[in-house]
């Protein structure tokens, strides 16, 4: 055993300090531990899951009960430590032509987990070689844990009205991480004060007024959820146009939070923009197989939302931009083996409308064979044709 190891075992102080600074040493910008508890907002989030909130995303109430406490997933589990990793890099640049945006986190060329996964195993063998009884487990937003309740009840900062961690220091730009240990540890003090005031504008620009009140989101009209999670279904009809240009996630109530104004720039040089991610010509998507669509994307963030959706969104953004230059890559999507990419050509062809469109709607339609795109078919040519009445 170490000297360090020597002065600082059984001292919950001096542990819980040398283990933050292991945190810090590794890469990561705020840590602060809390201890395993039943979260305050155990019970707000079964309400949330019980209106509905959640959409597709039934992984959530499979798994509602683990979420209870971290013992259910680390049994031994006795400390919490929370720490975050910024993602922001530049500002993003003007859109020109047919370009779509995406949310700052997926710029990168490396999926944030496999970045986050590998410092917190760092820091796991660290802290096992200092106090090797200290059982570890590392959790990047895919265990049942609330995240956000540990990370205030470790100091690091107050849930906000858009339902994200703010930090005075840091904003909102980062990724949140936990580690849980089996050693009692000396506890942060929680954050108690929510820094928001009487402020709601990232409940005001919301393009799809996702917000039901301060503090509370219905996923279903995220854009966020819309684009990703949302990936084996159209999205619905009433939502498309608040899409806007956002082709994947979408950082509308991050980008006007004055907490983000003057959050730090990342050290991580794998969440920089890799081109050509930051933007991304939503054209030139269109024309993606899944071959090169996995070439592209399968080691980053956007493979999430599968060809089938990243392509649904694709066309979406084109019919929102109303440029017709997007006609000629969307009726060619109009005969894509993936019938979700093939009504949201349809969709967007309605949105440019003209005489060759409403021809190449007809003849799909003539062959068309799966009945949830005859309906879309259907409705789209009569829209258009109801216009030039």
């Amino acid at each position: 055993m170490s000297e360090a190891s020597d002065r600082s075992a059984g001292n919950p102080s001096q542990q819980s300090a040398l283990i933050k600074q292991m945190a810090y040493d590794v890469g990561f910008n705020l840590a602060g531990i809390a201890p395993a508890v039943t979260p305050e907002g155990y019970h707000q989030f079964l309400d949330w899951l019980n209106q509905g909130y959640a959409g597709e995303m039934s992984y959530l109430e499979r798994r509602k009960d683990a979420y209870l406490h971290p013992q259910y997933v680390m049994s031994s589990v006795r400390s919490v430590l929370m720490l975050t990793l910024n993602y922001k890099t530049e500002e993003p640049p003007p859109l020109a032509g047919t370009e779509a945006r995406i949310s700052r986190y997926a710029w990168g060329s490396t999926d944030y987990h496999k970045v986050i996964r590998k410092k917190l195993k760092q820091l796991s063998n660290q802290i096992r070689e200092r106090f090797p009884d200290c059982e570890t487990r590392g959790i990047v937003d895919t265990a049942p844990l609330l995240e956000r309740d540990f990370a205030q009840l470790a100091g690091l900062g107050w849930i906000g009205k858009n339902t994200l961690l703010l930090s005075k220091t840091e904003g909102s730009w980062f990724f949140l991480a936990g580690l849980l240990l089996s050693d009692e540890l000396e506890y942060d003090e929680p954050h108690q004060t929510s820094h928001c005031g009487t402020c709601t504008r990232c409940l005001d620009a919301c393009p799809t007024d996702a917000f039901v009140e301060a503090g509370t989101l219905d996923a279903r009209k995220c854009i966020s959820y819309l684009t990703i999670e949302l990936r084996d279904q159209p999205i619905p009809r009433e939502l498309r146009p608040g899409l806007q240009e956002w082709i994947f996630g979408c950082d509308v109530c991050q980008d006007v939070c004055p907490w983000n104004r003057k959050a730090p720039v990342s050290r991580e040089l794998s969440f920089h923009p890799a081109e050509p991610f930051s933007p991304v010509d939503a054209i030139e998507l269109m024309s993606l197989d899944e071959a090169a669509f996995q070439a592209r994307f399968q080691s980053t963030p956007m493979s999430r939302s599968r060809r089938a959706g990243l392509l649904r969104n694709a066309a979406i953004v084109l019919g929102n931009q109303g440029d017709r230059s997007a006609v000629p890559a969307l009726l060619q999507a109009l005969h894509d083996s993936e019938p979700l990419i093939r009504g949201a050509a349809a969709w967007a062809l309605g949105q440019l409308g003209g005489p060759e469109v409403v021809f190449s709607l007809e003849q799909r339609l003539a062959v068309e064979s799966e009945t949830e795109m005859v309906h879309e078919l259907e409705w789209v040519i009569g829209e258009i044709k109801n216009l030039g009445e």
